[in-house]
């Protein structure tokens, strides 16, 4: 039932936005502005200022878009695992770990396709503290499309790609190692097993990402008030120069925070639908 790993990469993505966006309203922060002393000062500035309803800035295009980029990062990472099992005819259950991280590459190339435009308005959206320079996901495209053309859409896609590409290959691959060690052999995974493996597969993935994310919300904010930059490259070195090479570690521990049951929560709704699918036929 191939179209069935669409469908629930589309829900279980969904659900995981909605469950993380918080907390990444916070690490986009964060990661762009140095006014705030830290990851609480940045919390209660937000609050203070914005209420409740500042953490779910942009909220609402990711969770209606996710849906669909998840539905093909899952598809394509689903797919292409059976294709390289089939091709050296082993079992997608024992898969080597060479391909579950081959597979995850692949989807993560997949997905940043879908991902860029998403992601830059969502970061734009986030970043507004105070002042609004957009009213809404769809005001926002319309003044990129003006300003910048379809290309605008695509600001900081090179860096998106350098993080998303790697990283889902670490997705994926720590995800089905914890899967494996806590299941026993022959049977389904258990509640346990998944949300562990989900958890860590997302702390791990964002302790490599955090760098690259860094380096992405900044050139993503350029043409919206923030500092432009000739390139990714340009950007490394201008950011390390002025703040150090701490700055590409800003958001890490939030990112951890987050990732753990963001990820847990997609990994289980993703499997959960699987399983009930299967049952169904």
């Amino acid at each position: 039932m191939p179209c069935v790993e669409y469908i629930a990469g589309c829900v279980s993505g969904a659900l995981g936005v909605a469950v993380g966006h918080p907390m990444d309203t916070v690490k986009v922060r964060l990661q762009v502005g140095s006014e705030y002393r830290g990851m609480l000062d940045c919390v209660a500035r937000t609050y203070a200022n914005e209420g409740l309803r500042g953490f779910f800035k942009g909220m609402a295009f990711p969770v209606l878009v996710t849906g669909l980029a998840n539905s093909a990062i899952f598809g394509s990472y689903s797919n292409a695992l059976d294709y390289l099992t089939r091709s050296r005819r082993g079992d997608r259950a024992d898969a080597p770990a060479a391909d579950v991280f081959a597979a995850g590459c692949f989807s993560g190339l997949v997905g940043v396709a879908i991902t860029a435009p998403v992601d830059l308005v969502k970061v734009r959206l986030q970043s507004q503290a105070g002042g609004r320079r957009y009213r809404g996901p769809l005001h926002c495209v319309s003044s990129v499309l003006r300003a910048d053309g379809p290309r605008g859409l695509y600001r900081g896609g090179l860096a998106l790609a350098l993080r998303d590409v790697p990283c889902y290959g670490l997705y994926f691959l720590p995800y089905e190692l914890v899967r494996r060690a806590l299941t026993a052999p022959g049977a389904e995974p258990g509640t346990f097993a998944v949300l562990m493996a989900g958890g860590t597969a997302g702390v791990v993935t964002w302790a490599c990402a955090t760098p690259m994310d860094v380096v992405k919300a900044r050139l993503q904010l350029a043409g919206a008030g923030g500092r432009r930059y000739r390139g990714v490259l340009h950007c490394i070195l201008l950011s390390a120069q002025e703040e150090g090479p701490r700055v590409f570690f800003r958001g890490l521990l939030l990112n951890s925070a987050r990732a753990f049951p963001v990820n847990a929560v997609t990994f289980l709704s993703y499997e959960s639908l699987m399983r009930a699918c299967r049952g169904a036929g």
